[in-house]
C-alpha cells in the first residue's frame, strides 16, 4: 500500500459528494415536503428538534455536525437537510392512500413537534407516486385535484414516468404533484421525486426577491427623479455655498442607495442562485409534452422568468444609479474644489497685497523712527553741550548740536538697517 500524508479535509472534501444521496422510492408512495425559513446560524437548534423527532419513535439522533439524515421512523422515513437559510424535511411513506391527497403522511406526524419546528414554513407540499397499473382517470380526474387554468405536466425521465402539478396552494396550505409510473427504478424514481421537489422549494426562495423589488421600484425612481433634477441645477450654480449644499444633498442621495444596495444585495444574489438551480433541476427532467397541457418547464418560462427579470432588472437599476450619484457626485465635488482653489488664491492675491502695504508702512515707520530717535539723540547731545558749557568749558552749543545732526541720523539709520537684516535672517532660517 502506497504510503503518503494526506490533507487534512481530503475526506472531508470526497464525502461531500456523497452528503445527500437520493431516496429509493418504488410505487406507490406519497410524500409531504415543508421548508422552513430559518435563516443563517440555527444548525444546532434545527438538529436538536430532529433529534426530538427520533427520540419520539426510538431512532438514532443526527451528528452533532450533521447538516444531513436520513432515518427510518416506522410509520414513515424523514430525510432532512439544513441549507445555508433554510432547513427542509421529507416525509415519505411506502403506502398509498385510496384518493389522492387525502391522506398525507403529515397526518402521522406528531402535531405539537410540527407545530414547533423552527422558522416561518415558506414551502409545503404532496406528493403522491401512483403505480404504473392503476387505473388512469384522465384529464377529468386531474382537473378534481388541481386547478385547470394552471396545470402544467408531461412525459419525464426518459418515458418512464408522468407528473403534473399546479403550483398553487390548495385548502389545506399545501402544493400537490401527482406522479405515475411508467418503469421507473428506485433510485431513479428517489432522483425524479427529489428533483421536482426542490423545483418547487428554489422557485419559491427566488422570487423572496419579488417583494423587495416591487419596493425598491418606487424609490430607486424617486431618487433617479430627485438626481436629474440636481443635475440640471448644477449647471447654474455659482456660489460655493450653493455647491456645497448641493453636495450634501448628493452625499444623501449616495448614502439612501447605500442602505437600500444593501438590503437587497444578498436577496437578489440568492435569487439569481436559486432561479439557476430551479433551471437546473428542470432540465434534468428531460421534459416531453403531453398533448394539451403545458410543460413545467414553459409554465416556469412564462410565469417564473418574467418575475426574475424584473428582479435584475431592479438590481441593475440600482447598480446603475449608484454610479450616476457617484460620478455626478464626482463632477460637483471638482467643481467644489475648483471654487475653493479659487477663493483660495484671492485669499492669497489679498494677503499679498496686505504684506505689500504692511511694508510700505513698516519703510515708513521706519524713516519716522530714525528721525524721532535722531531727534531725541541730538536734544541728548545738546544737553550734554550745554551742561559742558555750564561747567566753564568753552564749547560752542549751537555748533556740536548742529554737527551733531547728521552723524546721529546715519548712526540711527545704520542701526535700524542691521536689527532690520539680523530679523530678516532669523526668519529665512526659522522658514527653512
Amino acid at each position: 500500500m502506497a504510503q503518503f500524508t494526506e490533507h487534512g479535509m481530503r475526506h472531508i472534501l470526497v464525502n461531500e459528494m456523497h452528503a445527500r444521496p437520493f431516496e429509493s422510492l418504488a410505487a406507490p408512495a406519497r410524500a409531504s415536503h415543508m421548508a422552513w425559513l430559518t435563516g443563517e446560524g440555527t444548525a444546532v437548534r434545527d438538529r436538536a428538534h430532529l433529534a426530538d423527532l427520533c427520540k419520539r419513535f426510538g431512532a438514532d439522533p443526527p451528528s452533532d455536525d450533521a447538516n444531513h439524515h436520513s432515518v427510518d421512523l416506522g410509520p414513515f422515513r424523514c430525510r432532512w437537510e439544513r441549507h445555508s437559510e433554510f432547513t427542509s424535511y421529507t416525509f415519505i411513506s411506502d403506502s398509498a392512500s385510496k384518493v389522492p391527497f387525502e391522506a398525507p403522511v403529515t397526518d402521522l406526524i406528531p402535531g405539537d413537534w410540527l407545530a414547533g419546528c423552527p422558522g416561518d414554513v415558506l414551502v409545503a407540499c404532496h406528493v403522491e407516486f401512483e403505480a404504473k397499473d392503476k387505473a388512469q382517470g384522465g384529464m377529468n380526474e386531474l382537473h378534481k385535484h388541481f386547478a385547470e387554468d394552471s396545470l402544467a405536466g408531461s412525459v419525464m425521465a426518459g418515458g418512464n414516468a408522468e407528473a403534473w402539478t399546479d403550483f398553487r396552494l390548495h385548502e389545506d396550505g399545501f402544493g400537490r404533484i401527482l406522479i405515475r409510473d411508467a418503469g421507473l427504478r428506485a433510485r431513479q424514481a428517489g432522483r425524479l421525486v427529489q428533483r421536482l421537489l426542490e423545483i418547487e422549494t428554489y422557485r419559491i426562495m427566488a422570487l423572496l426577491a419579488l417583494p423587495l423589488a416591487r419596493a425598491a421600484g418606487p424609490e430607486i425612481s424617486r431618487t433617479a427623479g430627485e438626481l436629474t433634477e440636481i443635475t440640471e441645477r448644477m449647471t447654474r450654480l455659482e456660489s460655493l455655498e450653493d455647491q456645497q449644499g448641493m453636495l450634501e444633498q448628493l452625499t444623501g442621495l449616495a448614502a439612501s442607495m447605500e442602505r437600500l444596495a444593501s438590503t437587497n444585495i444578498y436577496r437578489f444574489s440568492a435569487a439569481a442562485a436559486y432561479h439557476a438551480l430551479t433551471e437546473k433541476r428542470i432540465a434534468e427532467l428531460r421534459e416531453d409534452r403531453i398533448e394539451g397541457l403545458q410543460t413545467i418547464g414553459e409554465f416556469m418560462e412564462r410565469r417564473m422568468a418574467p418575475a426574475m427579470r424584473s428582479c435584475q432588472a431592479i438590481a441593475a437599476r440600482q447598480d446603475r444609479l449608484a454610479e450616476r450619484i457617484a460620478r455626478t457626485t464626482s463632477l460637483l465635488r471638482t467643481r467644489v474644489d475648483i471654487a475653493m482653489e479659487e477663493q483660495n488664491r484671492n485669499l492669497l492675491r489679498s494677503m499679498d497685497r496686505r504684506a505689500r502695504l504692511q511694508l510700505r508702512l513698516q519703510e515708513t515707520v521706519e524713516g519716522l523712527s530714525v528721525a524721532a530717535i535722531s531727534y531725541y539723540l541730538v536734544g541728548l547731545v545738546g544737553y550734554a553741550a550745554k551742561g559742558a558749557y555750564a561747567a566753564g568749558m568753552a564749547v560752542p552749543v549751537d555748533v556740536v548740536t548742529g554737527l551733531s545732526i547728521p552723524v546721529v541720523i546715519l548712526l540711527v539709520w545704520f542701526a535700524v538697517r542691521r536689527i532690520r537684516r539680523r530679523l530678516g535672517s532669523d526668519e529665512a532660517a526659522a522658514a527653512r
